[in-house]
């Protein structure tokens, strides 16, 4: 299971140990705090909490990317 972070689009292999997480993490590059929810092993929701400001545009074109499966596929450890 991966998830872009919506500050830097950074894509992060979050590992079966997330597959029921609820709970905050941070980005390894920029240091943007998401809160994260997943259930099952899927993605239910991610927030943007804090860290390096990013325009709305900005971090609306990143979901697009990351629904669309185009966004980077670098991965990020957290």
């Amino acid at each position: 299971m991966k998830v872009n972070c919506l500050s830097c689009g950074h894509s992060v292999d979050l590992r079966d140990s997330y597959d029921d997480y609820q709970g905050r993490i941070k980005c390894f590059i920029c240091g943007a705090v998401l809160a994260v929810r997943t259930e099952d092993g899927e993605i239910k929701s991610v927030e943007y909490v804090s860290g390096r400001p990013e325009s709305s545009e900005s971090v609306t074109r990143q979901m697009q990317q990351a629904a669309a499966g185009t966004a980077d596929e670098s991965v990020v450890r957290y």
